[in-house]
């Protein structure tokens, strides 16, 4: 029998045949998964942010996904170039095609462990932050197991916490957000900036935060630094 309550889990992956842990072990960017479609030909295609402290590191990973022959096809979204203001504010809108077989989405769904928010993938791995029905220590590992011999895949759990604790760490990490980066996200959230296809441009969402576009990227991506799974910010960073 599962648990009622069931678990969350930030998930270190490294499994072999994916561009986004090559691209990302060898420039100093950092990418977002977002949502991954299925084609009816076998691929996939995946809305990714690509960013980081400087554009040239941003132009360097672009670049490295569109010459990766894991990747079948790469679009940078129009009006998406990187904005020219402090460290961390960069970033570019990608979509990506490739084969559905060199993903590690499925073995994970199989065993039932659900996506929650975007995966943060950095210095060649990638962080999923999961819900499973189960928090049955044995059971997970287990199911852990099987992911990791399906994918051929190396798993490291960075943090699990029942189910009934999340509500708590929500909160806890929207109170790191100032006041102006609360409000700017919220106001992004209302208007579909995070769904697809976008419902509003970057440009639009800075008249009504009543910013620049430039102001209003630096408090979005800090936001969304702040609010996802902060297991991952633990991790060594590369030299």
């Amino acid at each position: 029998m599962t648990s009622a309550n069931g678990a969350r889990l930030t998930l270190e992956i490294r499994h072999p045949d994916c561009w986004t842990l090559e691209v990302t072990e060898r420039t100093p960017a950092r990418l977002l998964a977002h949502t991954v479609y299925s084609a009816a030909d076998g691929r996939v295609k995946g809305h990714f942010t690509a960013y980081g402290p400087n554009d040239d590191g941003i132009r360097e990973l672009v670049e490295a996904t569109r010459t990766s022959e894991l990747t079948e096809s790469v679009f940078v979204v129009e009006g998406s170039e990187p904005a020219r203001s402090s460290p961390g504010t960069n970033a570019r809108e990608l979509f990506v095609e490739y084969d559905s077989t060199n993903t590690i989405s499925d073995h994970l769904a199989s065993e039932g462990f659900i996506q929650e928010s975007p995966v943060r993938v950095q210095n060649g791995a990638e962080y999923w932050p999961v819900f499973v029905d189960d928090d049955d220590r044995s059971r997970l590992h287990d199911r852990l197991d099987r992911v990791r011999d399906r994918g051929n895949a190396e798993v490291t759990v960075r943090r699990i916490t029942p189910h009934d604790s999340f509500s708590g760490d929500v909160a806890g990490r929207i109170a790191l957000l100032t006041v102006r980066q609360r409000e700017v996200f919220e106001i992004a959230c209302e208007h579909g900036y995070y769904s697809w296809p976008r419902d509003v441009t970057t440009r639009e969402l800075a008249e009504m935060a009543d910013v620049s576009k430039t102001t209003l990227l630096e408090h979005l991506r800090t936001a969304e630094s702040k609010l996802l799974d902060p297991a991952i910010e633990e991790v060594t960073e590369r030299p």
